[in-house]
């Protein structure tokens, strides 16, 4: 068993399997989720486990080399957008749906709880060297 980290092993082996350039989308329960990247559904209730919790457990284990979010974000969810600021200086940002047109090139989804709107994030993995 491991001792710490994220425990769930979808997720886990999932997030294993991602290499430089791989993108993976951290999504509100409300994203459309596009065919073909695999998913792992951690939703369990109406803001459980919320975006934050799921995207700081992630930043714990991934290496980032750049983000993308929608626009509307900055209106509709001044918390998700403080948070997104907070962990990437370098946010791009685009029209929300354009954001859901780029999340059919990504590797994985990851849908949470998230009941607030626009709370999703375009992940671009980086190396650790």
């Amino acid at each position: 068993m491991k001792r710490g980290g994220i425990l769930n092993r979808h997720l886990s082996g999932a997030l294993a399997e991602l290499g430089h350039g791989d993108g993976l989308l951290v999504c509100d329960a409300g994203m459309p989720i596009p065919d073909g990247p695999r998913v792992v559904d951690l939703a369990f209730r109406a803001g459980v486990p919320s975006f934050s919790e799921v995207l700081e457990g992630l930043l714990a284990e991934l290496v980032v080399e750049g983000a993308t979010a929608a626009t509307e974000v900055r209106d509709a969810n001044p918390e998700a957008s403080a948070l997104l600021d907070d962990r990437f200086p370098n946010l791009a940002l685009v029209p929300h749906e354009r954001l859901k047109e780029l999340s059919a090139g990504v590797r994985l989804v990851v849908r949470t709880g998230e009941a607030r709107p626009y709370a999703n994030v375009l992940l671009r993995c980086g190396v650790f060297f």
